[in-house]
Protein backbone atom coordinates (compact mmCIF):
# COMPACT_ATOMS: atom_id res chain seq x y z
CA UNK A 1 0.00 0.00 0.00
CA UNK A 2 1.55 3.23 -0.84
CA UNK A 3 1.85 5.80 1.64
CA UNK A 4 -0.73 8.38 0.76
CA UNK A 5 -2.98 5.72 -0.35
CA UNK A 6 -6.07 6.87 2.04
CA UNK A 7 -5.86 10.34 0.56
CA UNK A 8 -5.85 8.93 -3.29
CA UNK A 9 -8.65 6.81 -2.22
CA UNK A 10 -10.66 9.88 -0.50
CA UNK A 11 -10.12 12.10 -3.54
CA UNK A 12 -10.17 9.25 -5.96
CA UNK A 13 -14.26 8.64 -4.72
CA UNK A 14 -14.67 12.08 -4.63
CA UNK A 15 -13.89 12.81 -8.12
CA UNK A 16 -15.71 11.11 -10.46
CA UNK A 17 -18.93 12.66 -8.56
CA UNK A 18 -19.15 15.81 -10.72
CA UNK A 19 -20.15 14.73 -14.29
CA UNK A 20 -18.20 18.16 -15.39
CA UNK A 21 -14.66 15.80 -14.60
CA UNK A 22 -16.07 12.74 -15.95
CA UNK A 23 -16.48 14.77 -18.68
CA UNK A 24 -12.91 16.34 -18.47
CA UNK A 25 -11.65 12.54 -18.41
CA UNK A 26 -9.94 14.27 -15.36
CA UNK A 27 -7.18 11.40 -14.07
CA UNK A 28 -5.91 11.60 -10.59
CA UNK A 29 -2.04 10.65 -10.76
CA UNK A 30 -0.82 11.44 -7.10
CA UNK A 31 -2.21 12.76 -3.66
CA UNK A 32 -0.14 13.76 -0.51
CA UNK A 33 -0.79 15.99 2.25
CA UNK A 34 -1.52 19.39 0.65
CA UNK A 35 -1.14 18.70 -3.00
CA UNK A 36 -2.45 16.82 -5.77
CA UNK A 37 -1.39 15.79 -9.45
CA UNK A 38 -4.13 15.23 -11.96
CA UNK A 39 -3.87 14.99 -15.81
CA UNK A 40 -6.10 15.49 -18.66
CA UNK A 41 -5.71 14.29 -21.96
CA UNK A 42 -6.50 16.48 -25.05
CA UNK A 43 -9.89 16.29 -26.57
CA UNK A 44 -10.94 18.72 -29.66
CA UNK A 45 -14.05 19.76 -27.91
CA UNK A 46 -11.80 22.09 -25.36
CA UNK A 47 -10.38 23.49 -27.86
CA UNK A 48 -10.53 27.29 -28.79
CA UNK A 49 -11.21 28.99 -32.14
CA UNK A 50 -7.68 29.04 -32.75
CA UNK A 51 -7.02 24.98 -31.37
CA UNK A 52 -5.27 25.93 -28.26
CA UNK A 53 -7.04 24.64 -25.06
CA UNK A 54 -10.11 27.15 -24.12
CA UNK A 55 -9.56 29.30 -20.62
CA UNK A 56 -12.75 28.31 -19.57
CA UNK A 57 -11.23 24.54 -19.40
CA UNK A 58 -7.87 25.74 -17.79
CA UNK A 59 -10.19 28.03 -15.12
CA UNK A 60 -12.00 24.66 -14.49
CA UNK A 61 -9.03 22.87 -14.11
CA UNK A 62 -7.39 25.45 -11.55
CA UNK A 63 -10.40 25.23 -9.49
CA UNK A 64 -10.20 21.78 -9.24
CA UNK A 65 -6.84 21.55 -8.53
CA UNK A 66 -6.98 24.11 -5.87
CA UNK A 67 -10.06 22.30 -4.10
CA UNK A 68 -8.79 18.65 -4.51
CA UNK A 69 -5.36 20.03 -2.85
CA UNK A 70 -7.44 21.82 -0.40
CA UNK A 71 -9.13 18.41 0.89
CA UNK A 72 -6.08 16.30 1.63
CA UNK A 73 -6.45 18.91 4.51
CA UNK A 74 -9.78 18.60 5.06
CA UNK A 75 -13.17 17.34 4.06
CA UNK A 76 -14.88 18.61 1.33
CA UNK A 77 -14.68 22.14 0.62
CA UNK A 78 -16.41 25.27 -1.82
CA UNK A 79 -14.39 27.65 -3.72
CA UNK A 80 -15.46 30.88 -2.38
CA UNK A 81 -12.96 32.62 -4.99
CA UNK A 82 -10.70 31.71 -7.56
CA UNK A 83 -8.04 33.11 -10.27
CA UNK A 84 -6.48 32.38 -13.00
CA UNK A 85 -3.51 33.10 -15.29
CA UNK A 86 -2.82 32.42 -18.61
CA UNK A 87 0.54 32.46 -19.59
CA UNK A 88 0.81 31.48 -22.80
CA UNK A 89 -1.29 29.42 -25.19
CA UNK A 90 -2.00 26.00 -24.13
CA UNK A 91 -1.32 22.70 -26.85
CA UNK A 92 -0.60 19.46 -25.19
CA UNK A 93 -1.33 15.49 -25.75
CA UNK A 94 -1.98 15.58 -22.25
CA UNK A 95 -1.87 18.48 -19.47
CA UNK A 96 -0.33 18.18 -16.07
CA UNK A 97 -2.46 20.37 -13.34
CA UNK A 98 -0.48 20.35 -10.09
CA UNK A 99 -2.12 21.84 -7.39
CA UNK A 100 -1.06 22.48 -3.70
CA UNK A 101 -2.05 23.91 -0.68
CA UNK A 102 -0.19 27.69 0.33
CA UNK A 103 -2.07 27.63 3.61
CA UNK A 104 -4.55 25.80 5.50
CA UNK A 105 -6.98 26.94 8.28
CA UNK A 106 -10.59 25.91 10.13
CA UNK A 107 -12.29 28.71 8.10
CA UNK A 108 -10.42 28.82 4.51
CA UNK A 109 -7.69 26.83 3.16
CA UNK A 110 -5.62 28.89 0.40
CA UNK A 111 -4.57 26.94 -2.57
CA UNK A 112 -2.19 27.31 -5.77
CA UNK A 113 -2.02 25.45 -8.88
CA UNK A 114 -0.44 25.32 -12.34
CA UNK A 115 -0.91 23.17 -15.68
CA UNK A 116 1.64 22.05 -18.34
CA UNK A 117 2.22 19.82 -21.05
CA UNK A 118 2.94 15.98 -19.87
CA UNK A 119 6.60 15.50 -20.76
CA UNK A 120 7.60 18.51 -20.80
CA UNK A 121 10.71 18.93 -18.44
CA UNK A 122 10.84 22.17 -18.42
CA UNK A 123 7.74 22.65 -17.06
CA UNK A 124 6.90 25.41 -19.62
CA UNK A 125 3.46 27.11 -17.72
CA UNK A 126 0.62 27.36 -19.55
CA UNK A 127 -1.27 28.95 -16.58
CA UNK A 128 -1.17 29.34 -13.08
CA UNK A 129 -4.12 30.39 -10.38
CA UNK A 130 -5.01 29.80 -6.55
CA UNK A 131 -8.06 29.49 -5.24
CA UNK A 132 -9.58 30.42 -1.57
CA UNK A 133 -11.76 27.41 -0.15
CA UNK A 134 -14.34 27.12 2.07
CA UNK A 135 -14.60 24.12 4.25
CA UNK A 136 -18.40 22.72 3.45
CA UNK A 137 -20.52 22.35 6.79
CA UNK A 138 -22.52 19.24 7.55
CA UNK A 139 -25.97 21.12 6.86
CA UNK A 140 -24.15 22.39 3.28
CA UNK A 141 -24.06 18.97 1.84
CA UNK A 142 -26.72 16.80 -0.24
CA UNK A 143 -27.23 13.45 0.74
CA UNK A 144 -29.92 13.03 -1.45
CA UNK A 145 -28.14 15.38 -4.20
CA UNK A 146 -30.89 17.32 -4.49
CA UNK A 147 -30.90 20.62 -5.14
CA UNK A 148 -32.25 23.71 -3.23
CA UNK A 149 -34.29 26.78 -5.43
CA UNK A 150 -34.37 29.97 -4.01
CA UNK A 151 -36.76 32.37 -4.86
CA UNK A 152 -35.48 35.92 -5.46
CA UNK A 153 -37.84 39.18 -5.72
CA UNK A 154 -37.00 41.04 -8.74
CA UNK A 155 -38.09 44.36 -9.05
CA UNK A 156 -38.30 45.48 -12.82
CA UNK A 157 -37.26 49.04 -13.91
CA UNK A 158 -40.01 51.24 -15.32
CA UNK A 159 -39.85 52.32 -18.46
CA UNK A 160 -37.87 55.38 -19.40
CA UNK A 161 -40.63 58.42 -18.88
CA UNK A 162 -43.12 56.48 -17.09
CA UNK A 163 -44.10 57.26 -13.15
CA UNK A 164 -42.58 55.10 -10.44
CA UNK A 165 -45.45 53.65 -8.27
CA UNK A 166 -44.20 52.48 -5.07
Amino acid sequence: MQKHQPLQDKIQQILPMAAFNRWLDLQLVSAAPGEVTLHVPWRDEFGQYSGFLHAGILGALIDTACGFAAITQTDRVLASQYTVRCLRPAVAETFVVRGWVVKPGRQQVFSAAEIYALGDESRKLFAVGDAMCQPEKPRQLHATRGFSVVVLSVRTPAPLGAARSR
